[in-house]
């Protein structure tokens, strides 16, 4: 059972059911509801500035420390040292490589990119990856791009080889940092990190200097990098995010770079209409799925060809590997889920020898999504064990992990999803110290799953006057979802079964005068107490369906209830 939860508005009903700015009200409510009430951040969030207007200190980068490393590239550049790109193996990471690579190979650098092979040498730096692009490319400089902020030793053991480090990375800093230029933030991903490096050092050598087929539309290519890598790693789409993705999703709709158009292709999708949804849900996987089970450097490789040929033939490879990664994801979590304790803590812990390290991400995500409690999951080793995590709403999982840091090799992420290496002796205790820790932290009740309905409307409202109005909260994701509505009460006209295996449901249902068009995604939980004429509360999203040029306003419902059950308002 969910738990509805309705915000506090101050919307008040009056006679008719509607106030006398009823847009208005709803509108304010929503900006409110997202902390936003001064004016300049209404502004700022309403019509996000171009990113080309943004400074380092406007994304929390400290302008002094982003001169250090951007004079530290320039030398490389005028005295042609050997530069590697070293960069991480998901989506932010690969699109956060092809950004510093392109911009500084543009520019005349003698450059080279480089992305660990996840399983041979693990995330981020390591003494084996280092030793490797020492023997290929004899590097004087490595550029971290979203990593790098926690690996002082391997900085430490980069610069005994007389190779110096940059920094360039979002992720939390730890107590000890790296002794070499930090350019970072956590206001943005790493893409995003790497977006304003290149906009700094284009503009200190001069965009004359710039060889790129593309030629000045090269900036908004690579704008279209940082906002796919932006909306890949679910960081939160507000302040400097929101303008990177606002005017970065204009960018990917218009890109000519021949990788990107290759990947639109072999996915099906309709380059013209991309938004969040389509790059989080088939442009990422298809970039991640090169660093879960093959190595990622194709990905890069891709995003940076400009013969068409050679794009295709990387795309398909990826569509490939990804429909083998969505296997494997399936198989695992089945797996997994055969490991729970019927007597469950309020943190899940488990792992395996044969979890693929590549998915195990995914596989604590499903758990998360179906049992909803945090959840770590390992992929065993006979010394080393990989792990990651996902975690739920007020529970702090980085930090929660960090309490254990003395029996960790290494640990690195965010609130919401982190990773770890552990020696394999150490996970016993390990997973005792953080089940004890989660059962004494989180409450009971934050183990309900819950429902955020930001405004009740009332049936004579204007539904496709509030859809209209949402543009303005556009674009929706991680930080800024979609605004959930509900309407109490509701009578349904009629119900049908749709999709090839029938589990979904669309429903008419009489609100007031007007009847509209409820879409029910695997409704059959619903089909034993749904039929026409019941009244029923529902909880949606809207959305404007368009098939065969007919466009038509569209619920899509997040959770149904009869209209006797009650409801708790916040």
């Amino acid at each position: 059972m969910k738990k509805w939860r309705v915000e506090k508005t101050h919307v008040q009903k009056n006679g008719s059911g509607a106030s006398l700015d009823r847009l208005t009200e709803i509108k304010e409510t929503l900006l409110r509801i997202r902390a936003i009430t001064d004016p300049k951040e209404t502004e700022y969030f309403l019509h996000p500035p171009s990113p080309y207007d943004l400074t380092a200190f406007d994304v929390g980068i400290d302008p002094k420390e982003m001169k250090i490393g951007i004079t530290r590239i320039l030398q490389a550049h005028d005295t042609k040292e050997s530069v590697v790109v070293y960069a991480d193996y998901d989506a932010d990471g690969v699109t956060s490589g092809a950004i510093m690579w392109e911009m500084l190979h543009s520019l005349g650098f003698n450059v080279m990119p480089y992305i660990p092979h996840r399983i041979e040498e693990g995330y981020g730096l390591s003494e084996k990856g280092i030793d490797k692009v020492r023997e290929e490319f004899h590097p004087s400089l490595i550029i971290t791009v979203d990593h790098g902020i926690t690996a002082h030793e391997k900085v430490a053991y980069a610069k005994k080889h007389g190779i110096d480090i940059i920094v360039t990375d979002h992720h939390v800093k730890p107590d000890i940092l790296p002794d070499c230029p930090i350019i970072h933030t956590t206001r943005l991903c790493g893409a995003g990190v790497s977006w304003f490096v290149a906009k700094e050092v284009t503009q200190a050598i001069g965009d004359s200097s710039l060889k790129h087929p593309l030629g000045n539309a090269w900036k908004d290519e690579i704008l279209a990098l940082a906002c796919i890598g932006t909306i890949a790693d679910m960081v939160p789409i507000i302040g400097p995010n929101r303008a990177i993705v606002s005017w970065g999703l204009s960018a990917v709709r218009k890109s000519s770079r021949v990788g990107l158009r290759a990947i639109i292709e072999e996915s099906g999708i309709d380059q013209k209409v991309i938004g969040t949804y389509e790059i989080s849900h088939v442009i990422a996987p298809r970039l991640n799925a090169m660093g879960r089970l093959d190595h990622a450097i194709d990905a890069l490789r891709l995003l940076c060809t400009h013969k068409i040929e050679r794009a295709r033939e990387l795309a398909s490879a990826l569509g490939e590997t990804n429909k083998e990664r969505q296997g494997l994801t399936i198989d695992t979590v089945l797996q997994a889920k055969s490991l729970i304790s019927e007597v469950l803590h309020k943190l899940i812990f488990l792992g395996h020898a044969d979890f693929n390290p590549g998915v195990i991400g995914l596989v604590a995500g499903k758990i998360v999504e179906e049992y909803y409690r945090p959840c770590i999951v390992l992929s065993l080793g006979e010394t080393l064990s990989k792990a990651s995590a996902r975690s739920i709403s007020g529970f702090n999982m980085i930090e929660a992990i960090r309490t254990c840091s003395d029996l960790l090799v290494d640990v690195g992420g965010h609130p919401m999803a982190a990773g770890f290496t552990v020696e394999t002796k150490n996970i016993d205790a390990l997973k005792k110290r953080l089940e004890d820790l989660a059962d004494v932290s989180i409450p009971d009740e934050s183990l309900v799953r819950e429902v955020r309905i930001d405004v009740e409307l009332f049936k004579d409202d204007d539904l496709q006057k509030i859809c209209e109005m949402l543009g303005d909260f556009k674009p929706f994701g991680f930080g800024n979802v979609e605004p959930v509505f509900a309407l109490f009460g509701v009578k349904i006209m009629e119900v049908k079964k749709i999709g090839k295996e029938g589990k979904h449901i669309k429903l008419s249902v009489q609100a007031g005068d007007d009847i509209y068009e409820v879409l029910v995604f695997n409704g059959t939980a619903y089909a034993p107490w749904i039929a026409v004429g019941v009244s029923v509360d529902l909880c949606f999203t809207l959305d404007i369906n368009t098939w065969n040029g007919r466009s038509t306003l569209q619920l899509k419902a997040k959770d149904i209830k009869l209209h006797i059950d009650e409801y708790q308002s916040a």
